[in-house]
């Protein structure tokens, strides 16, 4: 790990914050470095990728080509780490608990601040994140099993192909929740108004339909327990553009680790469609 940048502590376990500006804060701080599901529940929260400007223009064809994975919150300007569209103060150098960096397609070292690797060409873009909708499937009464656990989502590696844009191509990722078939078909109502943050699943039951070889071991996030009587319930990730850098390999990137996101002062009440 880099000497510049502050490693990972051991942070014990907190209460949820009273607001989105707290919690970003606390992150700031240091005071936060776990996933951020169930933090600022009415807030929307985001998924975060850096790269250099020559590379900005065929990333953001890339999430143009694929909203489902990849639907667009914010981008910044070149070099701008403020990005004041989605709420007080943001500084994407310090406001989100773990960020990856990766140099040539290879994750090298996961940091809590990226203060001492910003550079003037970097642009930002921020993305919907299915953390967002989860407040909606709780109030519905939908049991969360990861929330429930204690644990970050599960997300798994696809055979469902993104559509490419200049060096950008790989697989899907995609997040998943057990449920009963009655609490999924409610699941699809309410996430299909909600196509800034993923919209509706993109599969629903056997993995291995969509590629994934074993339910039990997620590429990303914490394996949870489903249940007898359960399916498990598949919308796409915004850790799609991991993957994508894993294919692509541009010299250099950013993003959040998994499960460790931007929390704006984005209302998700806002983010439904009418």
């Amino acid at each position: 790990m880099s000497s510049s940048c502050r490693p990972v502590p051991d942070v014990p376990d907190q209460p949820a914050f009273a607001s989105a500006y707290e919690a970003r804060q606390a992150i700031r701080r240091g005071e936060w470095v776990r996933h951020t599901s169930g933090l600022a529940p009415r807030n929307a929260q985001g998924n975060l990728v850096i790269l250099p400007e020559k590379l900005a223009t065929d990333f953001l064809r890339f999430c143009q080509r694929n909203p489902k994975p990849c639907p667009l919150l914010a981008v910044s300007e070149p070099g701008d780490p403020f990005l004041p569209t989605l709420g007080r103060d943001v500084n994407i150098r310090h406001d989100v608990p773990l960020y990856r960096v990766w140099r040539d397609g290879r994750m090298v070292e996961e940091v809590t601040d990226i203060a001492s690797l910003w550079r003037p060409d970097l642009v930002s873009f921020l993305l919907g994140c299915s953390f967002s909708f989860e407040h909606a499937l709780i109030d519905a009464g939908i049991e969360l099993r990861h929330v429930t656990q204690g644990r970050n989502v599960a997300m798994y590696r696809t055979s469902i192909q993104t559509v490419p844009a200049g060096p950008f191509h790989g697989p899907m990722v995609v997040s998943m929740r057990p449920m009963t078939a009655a609490n999924a078909i409610r699941a699809v109502q309410i996430t299909a108004r909600v196509p800034a943050v993923h919209g509706a699943p993109v599969h629903l039951g056997d993995p291995a339909l969509i590629g994934i070889a074993d339910i039990g071991k997620p590429d990303f996030g914490d394996p949870v327990d489903i249940l007898p009587g359960e399916l498990p319930v598949f919308w796409a990730c915004g850790v799609t553009p991991q993957a994508v850098v894993m294919a692509a390999a541009p010299e250099f990137c950013i993003t959040h680790a998994p499960g460790y996101m931007l929390i704006t002062d984005l209302l998700n009440s806002d983010l439904a469609l009418a």
